[in-house]
């Protein structure tokens, strides 16, 4: 028979050991692989951790042959944040627009994949369980910050112009950068951006937002302790069309 390839299982972590499980692959990809850091960061243990972690749920990918996790996605429900009293994101983003919707918010983040599980299922498996969560809260707006590697804005004027010129959120769901952070994605005049270069440079996960019909909200990050320049993805899901929605319910 032919070899179906690994299979996943995707759960929301419950106990201790597998949010440190879900720390642990943060550890590996955002520190170790990407240089990133920060103060709660435990070097001795492995975990890259922040105060933010108790409030989230962990949704984890484990790769059934092994019982590692390989994937793992940060949740933050709107009734959470108001209980933290902020998003993560709003240290880099202005989120009025979102909050004052009065519609079903959701707050993504930390999204990671082991790198010997990049550009397989795992990531699928991943979205699959995602929809789920969202269909069972009857979620209407998902957010939150991605991520380019690299601080040098000129580096990325093309993919952030690109984003900005044919990506950028409608005003009801334009975030905006914090006015001491922000930094102008309007780099390359339309007329001289080249997309497909620009495309090139899109991490992949920006990518499948955009292919879901995503949005970038109005300015970038530079994220100096995460060595990375951060945009907000917006994905309203009544906005989804009917192939959209079956991409992301995971058919």
């Amino acid at each position: 028979m032919p070899d179906a390839g690994p299979s996943f299982t995707v759960k929301l972590a419950e106990t201790e050991a597998e949010l440190r499980a879900a720390q642990r692959l943060r550890y590996d990809v955002f520190v170790r692989e990407l240089g990133g850091g920060g103060e709660m960061v435990d070097h001795d243990a492995g975990l890259e951790k922040d105060r933010f972690d108790p409030y989230f749920d962990h949704m984890l990918a484990y790769d059934d042959a092994t019982g590692e996790v390989v994937g793992v996605y940060r949740l933050l429900p709107g009734e959470r944040a108001m209980e933290l009293g902020q998003f993560y994101s709003e240290d880099e983003y202005d989120l009025t627009v979102l909050k004052q919707s009065g519609r079903k918010l959701l707050e993504l983040g930390r999204s990671c994949l082991h790198r010997d599980y990049r550009g397989g299922t795992a990531m699928y498996h991943l979205w699959n369980g995602l929809a789920g969560y969202v269909n069972e809260r009857k979620i209407e707006v998902l957010f939150g910050v991605a991520s380019f590697h690299g601080i040098d804005v000129q580096e990325l004027a093309q993919p952030l112009s690109m984003l900005h010129h044919n990506h950028l959120a409608p005003p009801d769901l334009r975030v905006r950068a914090q006015p001491d952070v922000f930094q102008s994605m309007d780099l390359v005049a339309p007329d001289v951006l080249d997309r497909r270069a620009a495309m090139v440079q899109v991490p992949a996960l920006i990518k499948a937002y955009l292919r879901l019909g995503g949005f970038v909200g109005e300015g970038a990050f530079i994220d100096h302790a995460f060595n990375t320049t951060d945009v907000c993805l917006i994905l309203d899901t009544e906005r989804m069309n009917e192939r959209q929605r079956r991409i992301y319910g995971g058919t």
